[in-house]
């Protein structure tokens, strides 16, 4: 695998922006080759700000919304209606914003959609994987916790050993809420491009510890996520802080 490629900003809006226009020219770069590109989002502060800057940096490349597809990395395991979903977030900054097909944005199933439990909602997340998936993301965006989690792949949690399954349930988790729906490494490492998108101080012993040699991913997660052809840390003052 090619080694990490850290690009540092000086400030969380300077990333975002960044972050922003790379995305939509890789998206654009992709249909013009012919691709149909999938794209794993995130949550959270930095991500709103990169979904928010994309809607503006679209307007300068001939990219076609209707013609990319939409997947999650993870979800909280809650109501559809719910604020802190990741899929209603990247909605209000991204997606109401820019002309999508609805048929190819795939929420995770919340908990009002009509599953038995957290692990039936995994089952049909890994389906439509399976049967609307083109079988790597393009891009896929992660954010990272001040742990070292990573989607919701937590240290120390039975997940991180998942070998048969590409979505699984979460219970228990150390970061309300406590039921959640992830994608393994299994799907996650299925990606072109791996992207982490951190902000903050706070997780910079997060980040130190991910890019350090020999990390063992049972510790910080974070660690265990490559893309096939590159992976990039997208970084501000904050979170790389502690980096050498």
């Amino acid at each position: 695998m090619p080694e990490p490629e850290i690009v540092r900003h000086a400030s969380s809006q300077e990333l975002a922006e960044a972050v922003a226009t790379r995305l939509v020219t890789r998206l654009a770069e992709a249909q013009a080759a012919g691709r149909e590109p999938q794209v794993g989002l995130t949550g959270g502060t930095i991500a709103d700000a990169i979904h928010e800057a994309a809607v503006t940096a679209s307007k300068r490349v001939d990219l076609d919304w209707s013609r990319v597809v939409f997947w999650w990395g993870d979800e909280r395991y809650v109501p559809g209606g719910d604020d802190e979903r990741n899929a209603r977030q990247a909605r209000a900054a991204l997606l109401d914003h820019v002309d999508v097909d609805p048929a190819k944005v795939h929420e995770i199933p919340a908990s009002d959609a009509g599953y038995a439990d957290v692990e039936a909602a995994a089952d049909a997340y890994a389906e439509q994987l399976r049967t609307s998936g083109a079988g790597e993301f393009d891009v896929l965006m992660l954010g990272v916790g001040p742990d070292g989690h990573v989607a919701s792949l937590f240290p120390g949690f039975p997940q991180l050993d998942a070998r048969d399954r590409i979505v699984v349930g979460v219970t228990g988790s150390p970061k309300p809420p406590p039921e959640r729906v992830t994608l393994t490494y299994e799907a996650l490492n299925r990606s072109r491009e791996v992207w982490f998108v951190v902000s903050g101080e706070a997780k910079a012993d997060a980040v130190a510890r991910a890019l350090a040699d020999g990390t063992n991913r049972h510790d910080v997660p974070a660690a265990g996520v490559v893309g096939r052809l590159g992976t990039t840390w997208f970084l501000d003052a904050g979170s790389a802080s502690r980096l050498r």
